[in-house]
């Protein structure tokens, strides 16, 4: 998946998770799932990574559990649980294997989408794995100061309250911290913007959206 175009990319990701929606086949859904856990392995990527889509699996089978639980069906909570996974996985795969650089230069050439708001989607990505990096710091640092999250299940969710506030303000320095950066750098008054990135499709890409747009047709026309 590395070696696709970034607009093939968003195509698949797009193109893929309306199917998720559309079927209702259980066993098409688990195929979908198994496609892209089997791309994930030949993609590269690294182990933190690989731990962050078996937690996502583990969130997965929560939901199954918990909408078995309250009356939905065995089915309904199956397709549910899939559906999530293959959600999550395209977009996770997604950002995974495409800078973020690219992926605006994608939205903005071939997508004609304003500059900035490809550039604000983009940098709301981008602070996600800082958002994961700031809470992992907060709680080293409460941990430091011998404060402790243990107890029942209400005394875990009531601790994890005090995250917030430090939380909050650590990312409100770090947003004036980048505007002031896009302010210094003239953000907003460039005409005729170029980019760096390699933006031409090559012949695996219109292979592939060939086979999004086969088996498009044959999902519709079941």
């Amino acid at each position: 998946m590395r070696k696709l175009a970034p607009l093939t990319k968003l195509i698949l990701t797009i193109t893929v998770t309306i199917w998720a929606f559309i079927m209702n086949d259980n066993i098409a859904l688990a195929g979908i799932v198994a496609l892209l856990a089997g791309t994930a392995a030949v993609s590269g990527l690294s182990q933190k990574q690989y731990k962050a889509m078996l937690s996502l699996a583990a969130f997965a089978a929560i939901l199954v559990a918990f909408q078995y639980a309250f009356g939905s069906g065995v089915q309904l909570s199956l397709a549910a649980g899939f559906r999530m996974l293959i959600m999550t996985y395209l977009f996770f795969l997604l950002l995974a294997t495409t800078r973020i650089q690219d992926l605006t230069a994608a939205l903005v050439v071939h997508c004609r989408v304003p500059y900035d708001y490809a550039f604000m989607l983009t940098a709301s990505l981008r602070f996600i794995p800082d958002l994961l990096a700031e809470i992992k710091a907060v709680q080293e640092a409460q941990a430091c100061r011998g404060y402790s999250n243990k107890g029942n299940i209400i005394d875990r969710i009531v601790s994890y309250l005090s995250i917030v506030q430090p939380l909050v303000l650590r990312s409100i320095s770090r947003s004036e911290t980048m505007a002031m950066s896009l302010e210094l750098r003239g953000f907003g008054n460039q005409a005729g913007r170029t980019f760096a990135a390699e933006l031409t499709l090559s012949a695996k890409d219109y292979v592939t959206v060939g086979l999004i747009a086969a088996g498009t047709v044959v999902i519709l026309s079941r």
